[in-house]
């Protein structure tokens, strides 16, 4: 389960504080959720409360639900997001592969018009030049590129909604990856991307304006880690 990307990484310090110290059961800490950061309902909670799980920011035991001790820095929630949220690592990869492969939904008829048209000076200028990169990989785009990853429980939970549940979640995920830095959006008429914050962590503000996503630095640096 997956919250959408709140504006900034302090919610999720937020939200880590909302859960108690003293193990409470399911109910009372979505509840509490839901009163101190004021979500719209106990289903956000929950989604929450899985979520700080997922990043080690929260544990169950046998007594219930409590907070752990783990600060959510950057580089944890980083390392966390990747390493422990379903579909991360391959929907960053899936961006990698739209706006270096030229498999986006972006028009191809129409960069071969162009191509044909320049000449040859021109041609020769351009050929380092990889429009669909600069239009960055859109949530459909990226969403083909993982659709046979969903796991097949997800197809039998929701077998007749499963596949827009997933598209949603494909444009959440994204939108966490720019968050984290990874990811940056860009405007589909944009030239160039916006630069990202001066620790490498974007606006989520300005991800959410976009639904087109280009690799970070950091974003590449990550993938040639992991081979």
């Amino acid at each position: 389960m997956l919250p959408a990307p709140p504006a900034d990484l302090d919610r999720v310090r937020e939200a880590q504080r909302a859960v108690p110290l003293v193990p409470g059961d399911e109910q009372d800490c979505c509840a509490r959720l839901q009163r101190r950061l004021g979500f719209p309902s106990r289903d956000v909670s929950r989604t929450w409360l899985t979520f700080l799980r997922a990043l080690e920011l929260a544990r169950e035991t046998d007594a219930g639900f409590s907070r752990t001790d783990r600060e959510p820095t950057v580089e944890h929630l980083r390392r966390s997001f990747l390493d422990h949220v379903l579909l991360a690592p391959e929907t960053l990869a899936a961006v990698a592969a739209v706006t270096t492969g030229g498999e986006d939904d972006a028009s191809t008829a129409e960069m071969d018009t162009d191509s044909t048209a320049e000449t040859d000076v021109d041609s020769t200028a351009e050929t380092d030049v990889d429009p669909t990169a600069q239009r960055g990989a859109s949530v459909d785009a990226v969403f083909g590129r993982i659709r046979e990853a969903v796991p097949t429980y997800e197809h039998h939970k929701n077998p007749d909604t499963w596949e827009s549940i997933w598209r949603d979640r494909t444009a959440d995920l994204l939108g966490w990856l720019a968050l984290l830095g990874f990811l940056e959006s860009v405007d589909v008429d944009a030239d160039d991307a916006a630069d990202a914050g001066a620790d490498g962590v974007a606006d989520a503000g300005d991800a959410a304006d976009g639904d087109r996503y280009v690799l970070t630095d950091r974003g590449r640096a990550t993938l040639d880690a992991e081979g």
